[in-house]
């Protein structure tokens, strides 16, 4: 197949050798998007991987015309019934719930199927005592379902303090991009934050912004680097080191009886 400029340093690189390479550049390390099937192949335990609320489907709560057939049409492109996959895994021998989201499914938008299975997740894990590792990706609520989307937001929240109050460790990490009502919710209430490199993190986008403010935003704004220097991110973690990082965020989470932030050097 012929070879692609990347989007950030336009070295071109054959599809084969950036599948290689966990779907980031050989040259600069952008990290181009993710599906979950691909993330769970890189991180978990071969064979570990089990899903649970795999049946969850979305309907036309607010009977908005057409919203069917969009549904129908993302399951069929990304291959998936919703935006989310939850399931239990080991990394490293390592018992953890793990969620995945997906921005291929209606640009990974949380509606009522996304916020259930995501507070399943997360109260399974307070009950069974097991830590938790979410992935996000998402344009933040999706609004073809009303009010029932935005009520997500609140569900998810509630859900991650239960899991706070049973001191089970909550380890976030944000993809490009985790924008919107996502952002707003879950994805801000983690014990330790990582961030892929690049991620674009924040709740309206940067245009939005600037057509509101009507002011030029500083360079890199609201991207993963900009977000750690203002500590909404507590570290960036390439693809490459997600699995040794996350099983080593693990073990002190075995050695410790709360949650706590590790600092970098910490991690080895």
């Amino acid at each position: 197949m012929r070879a692609e400029p990347c989007p950030l340093c336009k070295v071109p690189y054959s599809p084969e050798a950036i599948e290689e390479a966990l779907k980031t550049c050989p040259a600069c390390g952008y990290h181009y998007r993710m599906e979950p099937v691909e993330r769970i192949a890189y991180l978990t335990d071969p064979g570990t991987f089990h899903e649970f609320s795999a049946n969850l489907r979305s309907r036309n709560p607010i009977d908005l015309s057409g919203y069917e057939e969009k549904l129908s049409e993302a399951e069929t492109r990304s291959q998936l019934k919703d935006a989310v996959i939850t399931g239990t895994c080991l990394i490293e021998g390592r018992a953890l719930i793990l969620g995945l989201m997906s921005f291929a499914f209606m640009g990974g938008s949380m509606g009522s199927v996304v916020g259930e299975k995501v507070s399943r997740a997360l109260l399974k894990a307070a009950e069974e005592r097991l830590p938790v590792v979410l992935y996000t990706t998402s344009g933040g609520a999706r609004m073809q379902e009303g009010i029932f989307s935005l009520l997500q937001m609140a569900k998810t929240a509630s859900a991650a303090a239960e899991l706070d109050k049973a001191g089970v460790p909550f380890f976030m990490v944000l993809c490009d991009p985790t924008t919107g009502g996502v952002t707003a919710s879950f994805a801000m209430l983690a014990d330790i934050t990582l961030a892929e490199p690049g991620a674009l993190i924040g709740f309206a986008g940067p245009r939005v912004i600037e057509g509101t403010i009507r002011a030029s935003l500083p360079e890199g704004f609201q991207r993963a680097e900009f977000q750690q220097e203002r500590g909404f991110v507590d570290m960036i973690v390439p693809r490459k080191d997600q699995r040794r990082v996350l099983a080593r965020l693990l073990d002190l989470h075995n050695r410790l009886p709360l949650p706590v932030s590790v600092p970098k050097e910490a991690l080895g």
